[in-house]
């Protein structure tokens, strides 16, 4: 039976998925061409967006935005003091991991301002047109609010893995722990110890619970929305190569958010006994 059938059994109005094993998809369900919002899995977009505006030398990863010692890097990886949505820092950079989308938004603009277009502009033309995302677009806030299809996600996943738009050295800040020490709240799922983030990726670590599957590997990164979106990419589950998955709901996630949890988990550790072995 096709791993991905269980979505037909989620409390949810529609559901589309699929799972990449190498970058290459193996399987899907439902239609891949619908429409959803993504919520928050618009955050690792928008990241390579600015990654995008790194490589062009439009500004870099340690360009000061927003309170005194505050960077892009600290916002992109939710350590720069700002809460989740106000203007005003509410702790110092590099203090404790505060999951916000005021910063993603301050850094978005700083793009936006350096570029002399709309952020929505330059995420279009630097990420969704170039990977050939052409059913995705932003539409609001660049930490909520881009709309995409399942196809179109996994066309991000497959360059997450494997860059064209960025360099592979500059790419893999993204997946790499940013001040690994920060502990902090992953929303609806609990606080840690120890959160480490990417560069708008979250990345599972030791994070126990956790909204991935109890067999993903620490070095697992993506992102979960609002929406009951979710994607991760776990470079480590396989001897050589690596596995993917995105599932996007419609049903806000505080509507049926254990039952989510729950059902992410299982997708998460079904598709990695199913796949884990698959040969390259």
């Amino acid at each position: 039976m096709p791993v991905l059938d269980q979505t037909a059994d989620w409390p949810v109005p529609d559901v589309a998925a699929a799972v990449l094993v190498d970058g290459i998809p193996v399987e899907t369900a439902g239609d891949i061409r619908r429409h959803f919002r993504l919520a928050s899995l618009s955050k690792p977009m928008t990241a390579w967006a600015v990654l995008v505006a790194v490589e062009e030398g439009l500004l870099a990863l340690d360009t000061p935005v927003g309170q005194p010692g505050c960077t892009v890097r600290h916002l992109l990886a939710h350590a720069g003091g700002y809460s989740f949505d106000g203007p005003d820092p509410i702790a110092k950079p590099e203090r404790t991991r505060i999951y916000s989308n005021t910063g993603i938004e301050m850094v978005a603009d700083t793009v936006a301002a350096e570029a002399g277009m709309p952020f929505a502009e330059y995420l279009a033309t630097g990420v969704f047109e170039p990977l050939g995302m052409l059913h995705s677009s932003l539409r609001g806030s660049a930490a909520y609010g881009v709309w995409s299809t399942a196809g179109d996600v996994v066309a991000f996943l497959r360059e997450a893995r494997a860059p064209q738009l960025v360099s592979p050295e500059l790419a893999a800040e993204a997946s790499r722990p940013q001040y690994p020490d920060l502990g902090g709240i992953v929303p609806g799922v609990g606080r840690f110890e120890r959160s480490p983030w990417g560069l708008g990726f979250e990345i599972r670590g030791t994070k126990d619970p956790h909204w991935t599957g109890a067999h993903n590997s620490p070095a697992t990164h993506g992102h979960f929305g609002g929406t009951g979106t979710m994607m991760w990419i776990d470079p480590d589950i396989r001897p050589s190569g690596d596995l993917a998955v995105v599932a996007l709901a419609d049903r806000r996630f505080d509507e049926w958010g254990s039952t989510a949890l729950a059902s992410w988990r299982l997708l998460s550790d079904t598709v990695i006994d199913e796949y884990s072995g698959a040969v390259r």
